[in-house]
């Protein structure tokens, strides 16, 4: 009987997906920088004499309240903007479901324990420090998150030639950690459910998807049908959820499940070489990365900090401990562990071309958890809180110290892939595609630096 040899992982990925990943970490990676400037702009505003101008800004209502649309401007970006990000990060999740890593076990699995073992320990860390009996324990979520635009800014700038199965699992990685923490948005943060908007809701997400599923057929030559069609069912659907208690930000992930990720026959033979999924993530990623997530964490990353005496109390405030314990440590930790565990229990063993630093790396980068913390961190304590202020100074604090740290490890290990990354631009035959990616895999590993032995 011939036995099933071991899986390597992170898992060698195709031409076509190195070339799709490349673009989207590069239009992350500018969704990055972004953030980290709105954010920074919040800080200095709010702790500026024009103080109150930023609160004022932040906390200005407009909607209309009998639909429950009466909103601060603040709160228009968590429950609304955020939206958009979550339906570009269903569009990417049911893409690794469908097509990528996470449609065969044997792929799969280290990717999601990885990201489990990322979301448990951190959390029993801060529970550990804050204290099971404490009302701070309702925190405990807050450490579980990877930021994705952050964390691939931080690999763009550090990491351009670091292998692509690396960047893939990092990515792979915060895709899974995010749906893990909408799944806990959803069932931990949601006090109190009414049922006739959730069904509507439900009934107008149906709608929706049966239009997506056939929308080159009703819409063929008409580009703005995503915005002029879509987009409207989409905010309705939206609506009836914010409405029914849910957090609205779920609308998005399941908008995102009702795309089509395989372009169909009869798109093929029209000559379209996307799938739908693609050409939303196209047209909606620069709205997410350059609008939707900056403006988020600018209302959200504007803290007071209160000079001297606010710094003393944020600094000896066990959710501040705690947060930034976890994600700076728990995040690693708890991938480490959980690569290590599945592949001693099972036939999985990490890629000869790699080493247990390169993980530790993108652990260290997991342990970035800026916009998915700071929407938790507002659901747990609420606006205003003194909790919650010390909470986002935590995460922000946290996410710059990994970032430090992970940078510290990817730059050297990066100038060691650099032979790596030559060879992969060898094109003996020149048909186009790099002699790497039509090898037999010994043949990639070969071309692994052999002097490190670390």
């Amino acid at each position: 009987m011939t036995r099933t040899p071991p899986v390597r992982t992170p898992a060698w990925p195709g031409y076509a997906e190195v070339r799709r990943v490349t673009a989207l970490l590069r239009t992350e990676a500018v969704g990055g920088g972004l953030l980290v400037l709105a954010a920074v702009i919040a800080i200095v505003w709010a702790n500026s004499p024009a103080a109150d101008g930023y609160f004022a800004l932040r906390d200005l209502r407009i909607g209309y309240e009998p639909w429950h649309l009466e909103l601060s401007l603040g709160a228009w970006a968590a429950d609304g903007l955020l939206a958009v990000f979550f339906f570009l990060v269903g569009l990417e999740l049911k893409r690794e479901i469908v097509v990528g890593d996470l449609r065969r076990f044997r792929t799969a699995i280290v990717p999601v324990t990885a990201a489990v073992g990322g979301v448990v320990v951190p959390a029993l860390i801060y529970i550990a420090i804050v204290g099971p009996q404490s009302s701070l324990a309702q925190g405990w979520a807050i450490p579980t998150a990877t930021d994705i635009a952050f964390a691939v800014a931080v690999l763009a700038l550090v990491g351009s030639h670091l292998p692509s199965p690396l960047r893939i699992f990092l990515l792979t990685l915060a895709v899974v950690d995010d749906l893990i923490a909408i799944a806990i948005i959803a069932i931990f943060y949601t006090s109190e459910i009414q049922v006739v908007p959730l069904v509507i809701a439900a009934a107008v997400i149906a709608v929706y998807g049966v239009i997506a599923q056939r929308y080159r057929a009703l819409f063929a030559g008409r580009p703005l049908a995503a915005w002029l069609v879509l987009l409207p069912i989409g905010f309705v659907a939206w609506a009836f959820l914010h409405a029914s208690g849910v957090h609205a930000t779920i609308a998005g992930v399941a908008l995102a499940f009702t795309i089509p990720v395989r372009a169909s026959r009869r798109d093929r033979g029209a000559g379209s070489r996307h799938d739908l999924a693609e050409e939303f993530e196209h047209r909606f990623r620069p709205l997410s990365s350059g609008f939707a997530v900056p403006v988020f964490a600018f209302f959200a990353a504007g803290v007071s900090i209160g000079g001297v005496d606010g710094i003393v109390r944020a600094a000896t405030d066990p959710v501040t401990i705690g947060i930034v314990a976890a994600l700076v440590l728990g995040k690693p930790i708890g991938i480490l562990l959980a690569v290590r565990l599945i592949t001693l229990v099972g036939r999985i063993r990490l890629d000869p071309a790699l080493r247990w630093v390169d993980l530790l790396g993108v652990g260290l980068l997991a342990g970035i958890g800026f916009t998915v913390s700071l929407l938790i961190a507002e659901l747990s304590f609420g606006e205003g809180s003194l909790h919650n202020g010390d909470a986002k100074i935590a995460i922000m604090l946290a996410s710059v110290l990994a970032s430090l740290l992970a940078s510290s490890i990817l730059l050297v290990r990066n100038r060691r892939y650099r032979r790596i990354h030559e060879a992969e631009e060898i094109d003996d035959d020149g048909d186009g595609v790099p002699d790497v990616y039509q090898t037999p895999l010994p043949e990639k590993r070969k071309r692994a630096p052999r002097r490190d032995k670390r």
